[in-house]
């Protein structure tokens, strides 16, 4: 049979447009993945930091202890020299004397008076002269420390660490983690989230939710699968409940993770009214969020709202003994991924950002402020090449691809390694000495009730009230490049 061109021609371009639409398809994947390798690598290098700060903190601990026992081996070996410096001065003293004594009799012109004490007094210069013994002046202490650091291991063991390829066929998985800014309760039902290890390769197959009695029991069972979030209904009013989880694959489970102690509440007042809420001696010991909506239920109780804290040690101690009281109402946020620019980078649940770009962009909070006092916290964990990140407050529609400050839709503090200034509408006002490094804090303190903005760098108040005045809802904000990375410790 024979085709005209015409017709050849169109089924050779139908072929080749499928090839263009396949391949259209293959650079979206590949854009995707270079999105997910920058996103895995944040994750990844924050993972690396904080292994490596763990060894740090270790062997800072070490250190100390062992800066310690020098310093016992310093005072024990004064108090020796010192004791043996009391002991020969009073001695010399009395040898002194002694002498001094003997040479005036010898002037004594009276021979009987001589010959009366004279046995005596031979008798007892022999006897003094005894007791500067052999090894009375011989010291009692060293003066070297004997304390030789063997690092040698340790050194070793150091320039051997690196990175281990987890083999799928590992044993069992390891202990997932604890989401606590995922976190939550609602009414009488309390929801639970949890992860593996970001650097963990083993093969999970589900995962066991146990909770005990919330009278310090047994705990038991209340879910197995394969999902990572539960929400436990019918919780017992005024109580206070352990939770934990473990992995599992066909090898075995893995070792628990920590414990979450939730406490409720002793009232059944709705999310609006104002709840004594206790407030953790150490930032992110507590989290509370939204409620999400997958559900188990177990026994009927009263409804209440709980509280949360991490514990790394299997004894239960009271909540409220670790924690101190305070009547209010907190707001917990972390960064939103929806309104920030779309160089922005999202990590450890998006607490932590960071950005691909040198210029500077800006990514909001979560939760929006129109009313009351609140603070928070963002450290600095990555610095480099001296940038100007700005911290501050914003409205939702502020421009996300300059500086924060630079219209009039933010108020914030920008800040390189020497010196802060403030900005609102790219007016540049209160040069302030003092700047930030890798491992610096800087604090946000938002009073609307008073209408200010006050900004601090490791505790201290960074300069004077920074802005007055303040009426409306105000976001907070953060403007940096991919030379910084923060994280947001808020409540």
């Amino acid at each position: 049979s024979f085709f005209p061109p015409q017709s050849q021609l169109s089924q050779a371009l139908n072929g080749l447009s499928d090839r263009a639409k396949e391949a259209k398809e293959f650079l979206v994947q590949l854009r995707n993945m270079v999105q997910q390798i920058q996103e895995n690598s944040v994750e990844f290098e924050a993972c690396l930091v904080a292994q490596c700060d763990a060894l740090i903190d270790a062997l800072n601990r070490r250190k100390a202890q062992l800066l310690s026992r020098v310093n016992k081996e310093h005072e024990h070996k004064l108090k020796v020299v010192r004791d043996q410096i009391s002991h020969c001065t009073v001695k010399l003293r009395q040898t002194t004397g002694l002498m001094e004594y003997c040479l005036e009799v010898i002037k004594e012109n009276d021979p009987s008076g001589f010959l009366q004490i004279s046995d005596a007094l031979i008798r007892r210069v022999h006897l003094t002269e005894e007791q500067w013994g052999k090894g009375t002046l011989t010291p009692r202490m060293t003066t070297d420390f004997d304390l030789n650091l063997d690092n040698a291991p340790l050194l070793q063991s150091i320039h051997q660490l690196d990175f281990v390829q987890m083999k799928v066929s590992s044993p069992v998985p390891a202990p997932p983690i604890l989401q606590l800014e995922e976190c939550c309760t609602h009414n009488n039902s309390a929801t639970l989230s949890w992860k593996q290890p970001p650097l963990s390769t083993v093969q999970v197959e589900g995962y066991i939710l146990e909770l005990d009695d919330g009278n310090g029991g047994q705990f038991r069972e209340v879910y197995v699968g394969k999902e990572t979030m539960c929400t436990v209904d019918g919780l017992h009013f005024n109580s206070t409940y352990s939770a934990r989880v473990k992995a599992f694959n066909k090898s075995g489970v893995s070792p628990y993770s920590k414990t979450l102690v939730l406490q409720t509440s002793e009232d059944t007042q709705s999310e609006e009214q104002t709840l004594p809420f206790p407030v953790p001696l150490e930032r992110s010991q507590l989290r509370r969020m939204s409620p999400f909506s997958s559900t188990l239920n177990l026994q009927p109780s009263f409804s209440g709202r709980s509280y949360f804290e991490l514990r790394s040690s299997a004894h239960q101690l009271s909540l409220h003994s670790s924690l101190q009281s305070l009547n209010s109402a907190v707001a917990w946020f972390s960064f939103d991924p929806a309104s920030a620019h779309a160089d922005i980078i999202f990590s450890n649940d998006n607490l932590t950002v960071t950005c691909n770009s040198y210029d500077d962009r800006v990514v909001l909070g979560k939760t929006g402020f129109s009313k009351g006092l609140h603070y928070w916290e963002l450290s600095i964990d990555r610095y480099d090449n001296h940038p100007d990140p700005a911290f501050g407050v914003a409205r939702i529609d502020v421009l996300k691809d300059a500086m924060l400050g630079k219209d009039d839709k933010a108020w914030a503090m920008y800040v390189d390694n020497n010196r802060s200034w403030f900005m609102h509408n790219n007016s540049h006002t209160n040069r302030t000495e003092g700047g930030i490094t890798k491992g610096a804090t800087v604090g946000v303190l938002l009073d609307l009730t008073r209408r200010t903005l006050t900004f601090s760098i490791n505790e201290d108040q960074q300069g004077p009230v920074a802005f007055e005045n303040l009426e409306g809802l105000f976001f907070p904000a953060v403007s940096l490049n991919r030379n910084v990375q923060v994280r947001v410790w808020s409540g």
